[in-house]
């Protein structure tokens, strides 16, 4: 086949056949495509979309171009979770052991953080003496003993969407829903969970900022799950305001922990929950041992313990704490209206929580703790916000992110809570 006569079908507005797409993604994982001759197929896709063949074809072949889990002998059905990422959102850290504690295992893959949201193993790292990569020997092995796993996804898993993902940075290419859609789906059903939850999330500090583009890539990426035989539903939820109340790796830890014992924010409690039993419906435990129930017993956080140690942390261990601390006041008195996440996130990541590069390292201490959220009342010199850092000199560049990140109004003016829950997507 000629590459430049498959990038010219797709200029042209017409679907590629299943044995031109097999051939193509194969053939560029190999390396036998030059890099400018996927770029331009890349943005021929990005302009003319695919067909819902098309682009199931091209996930199989995506997932064909490495190894697919499996997780024989468990005696528990598999569920995962995937988000697609936001400020504050520790969520796969409770959730994770709670639907374990419920009877699920859980295969969870997750990666590191880049720009303002932050990452899951970057977040895990914070925990002394805790890895992230494992092998599928170990992940089994770990799954069969404490029914949860955190981990870094292996080489072998999708290649092909390791190459595509790098080159659609640096070819404007990294909004095309298809693009979007193939790449994550690829990955979860190469990792060989039998259902998938998905939280796409919805505003300023998400990647989706429009809810009818999010509720399209959800819609795509449900239909993609059920294609491959992965009972897949989403879960669209706000993101202009931060979850919970700390944006950074061990702070996030510590909230997480928090909800484990049973307390934390509201928000990062409801999501969790709501997720957990998605999950759970999802792999055909619904009726079973509730996700209050894990937490309230103590099963969930026996869970987390076990987890932990499985992949050599130590749960007992103090986290992280930055050398410096900086407080930010409240101008005037009156009612939070408005918190802007992506305003939260920008300054955490520089405050040292976030990379700009992936060869960038984080500082586990760094990042926000959040003393008012919306609805909340404050008055003028109140703290709202506390800014750790390691280093003090990044603190003007974080305060120059929050310039605007908070609305106070009269402590009159009429408010309502907006739904952290928007809408649902699948069967």
């Amino acid at each position: 086949m000629d590459v430049v006569d498959l990038i010219r079908v797709k200029r042209d507005g017409n679907a590629l056949g299943d044995a031109e797409i097999d051939w193509v993604i194969a053939a560029y994982t190999r390396g036998d495509i030059a890099e400018e001759q996927m770029s331009a197929l890349l943005m021929a896709i990005y302009f003319t979309g695919m067909t819902s063949t098309e682009l199931n074809r091209w996930t199989a072949a995506m997932i064909a171009s490495g190894e697919r889990l499996t997780f024989p002998g468990l005696g528990r059905p598999t569920t995962d979770k995937h988000s697609t990422g936001g400020v504050g959102d520790k969520i796969t850290l409770p959730l994770t052991p709670i639907v374990a504690a419920c009877g699920a295992a859980v295969p969870q893959l997750s990666g590191r953080g880049l720009g303002h949201t932050g990452g899951t193993l970057d977040k895990l790292e914070s925990i002394r003496g805790w890895r992230a990569s494992i092998s599928n020997e170990e992940m089994r092995a770990q799954l069969r003993d404490v029914g949860a796993v955190v981990c870094a996804a292996g080489a072998g898993l999708a290649p092909a969407d390791r190459k595509l993902y790098a080159l659609r940075d640096v070819t404007a290419t990294v909004e095309s829903i298809p693009l979007i859609a193939s790449s994550i789906m690829s990955k979860k059903i190469a990792e060989g969970t039998s259902a998938l939850v998905l939280d796409v999330k919805v505003g300023v500090g998400a990647f989706m900022k429009d809810r009818d583009r999010a509720r399209e890539l959800a819609r795509t990426m449900v239909g993609l799950g059920s294609a491959h035989g992965v009972n897949t539903v989403a879960l669209l939820t706000a993101m202009d305001t931060p979850l919970g109340l700390t944006a950074g790796n061990a702070l996030e830890v510590a909230e997480s922990l928090e909800v484990l014992a049973g307390g934390g924010p509201t928000d990062v409690v409801e999501l969790t929950i709501t997720l957990a039993r998605e999950m759970l419906a999802a792999c055909g435990l619904a009726g079973g041992k509730d996700p209050v129930d894990a937490i309230a017993d103590g099963s969930a956080m026996d869970c987390w313990n076990r987890m932990i140690r499985a992949q050599g942390g130590d749960p007992t261990a103090a986290l992280p704490r930055a050398r410096h601390q900086q407080d930010v006041n409240a101008s005037t008195s009156g009612r939070v209206v408005r918190l802007d996440a992506l305003a939260v996130g920008v300054a955490a990541w520089r405050l040292g929580a976030g990379r700009a590069r992936k060869e960038d390292s984080v500082s586990f201490g760094a990042g926000m703790q959040l003393h008012a959220k919306p609805g909340d009342v404050v008055t003028a010199g109140q703290a709202l916000f506390t800014l750790h850092a390691d280093d003090d000199t990044k603190f003007a560049r974080a305060l120059e992110s929050l310039s605007d990140a908070v609305q106070i109004a009269a402590t009159d003016a009429a408010w309502a809570p907006a739904p952290l829950i928007i809408e649902r997507v699948g069967s």
